[in-house]
């Protein structure tokens, strides 16, 4: 369901503050009943990481929500959104991510690097405060997780590992070359050891 929001509230998202202010609202605008429940939205960002649209992506009891990647990414998508921000209220209050948000934070992080469309952060909220991902280092570190990556994309990924270490390994082996160079041709030794270095740093 898209969540109307008025032209003050297409804001540019500088920090999770801002995400908690307008989210706050949403939560508030809701009846005591369904502020009882879960809810998952997403907030599609354009490349200025201006607000184009907040969905209700689910709602469920009073403990859990069913959330699907294909539910999440498919207003975003449409909305040619170029990153996401996640939300969910807990109606206990607790805002602590429990095994099932690290799970599921971890699984739309991976779906969203595939689909070019990255999880910018990952809030979980209340009437009165709110929980940042993104603020305690948590997105960075779902990001490295390999749970939910393909098969392929691992091999890609240690591929690539390799070729960097196998270019940092090569350019290592050509500034010692020089630095030898240099010393049978009788240069001071602080003169060697800077150019080496600037070679190091410019490859």
């Amino acid at each position: 369901m898209n969540i109307k929001l008025t032209n003050f509230q297409k804001i540019k998202i500088l920090c999770s503050d801002d995400i908690y202010g307008i989210m706050q609202k949403i939560l508030l605008r809701e009846n005591k009943i369904d502020r009882n429940r879960e809810h998952f939205w997403t907030i599609s960002l354009d490349n200025a990481n201006k607000i184009l649209n907040i969905e209700l992506v689910s709602m469920g009891s009073a403990t859990k929500t069913v959330v699907e990647p294909m539910e999440v990414f498919s207003i975003p998508l449409q909305k040619r959104a170029v990153r996401v921000i996640l939300v969910h209220n807990h109606p206990s209050g607790e805002i602590t991510p429990s095994k099932a948000d690290m799970d599921i934070s971890d699984r739309l992080i991976q779906a969203g690097r595939i689909l070019q469309t990255p999880v910018l952060d990952h809030l979980i909220i209340t009437e009165k405060t709110f929980f940042s991902f993104k603020d305690v280092g948590l997105i960075e570190e779902l990001e490295q997780s390999t749970k939910y990556v393909t098969a392929y994309e691992l091999k890609q990924r240690y591929e690539r590992t390799g070729q960097e270490k196998g270019e940092a390994k090569g350019e290592q082996k050509k500034a010692k070359e020089m630095a030898r160079a240099m010393k049978q041709k009788g240069l001071d030794l602080d003169l060697i050891a800077k150019k080496t270095i600037q070679r190091l740093k410019i490859e």
